[in-house]
């Protein structure tokens, strides 16, 4: 569930950050009020404990993962 939800996080955030890059627009800061605005920096902050809770995702062992996964769950 975890893995799930900061993934999404990350797609959220690499979205914006092509945004950013591509067209100069920060859609986050678009929708919540600016860059300094509390619900922004809530939004940027959940996005960095995602990516930080998806280095773990580097390092597990996929077998272990593979044997409580059932072959219908995907």
């Amino acid at each position: 569930m975890l893995d799930k939800l900061s993934m999404i996080l990350l797609i959220i955030g690499g979205l914006n950050w092509g945004s950013v890059g591509i067209f100069q627009f920060d859609i986050v800061a678009w929708i919540c009020g600016g860059q300094t605005g509390i619900i922004s920096r809530i939004i940027y902050t959940l996005v960095a404990l995602a990516a930080i809770w998806c280095i773990s995702l580097l390092f597990r062992d996929d077998s272990v993962l593979n044997e409580h996964r059932s072959p219908l769950s995907d």
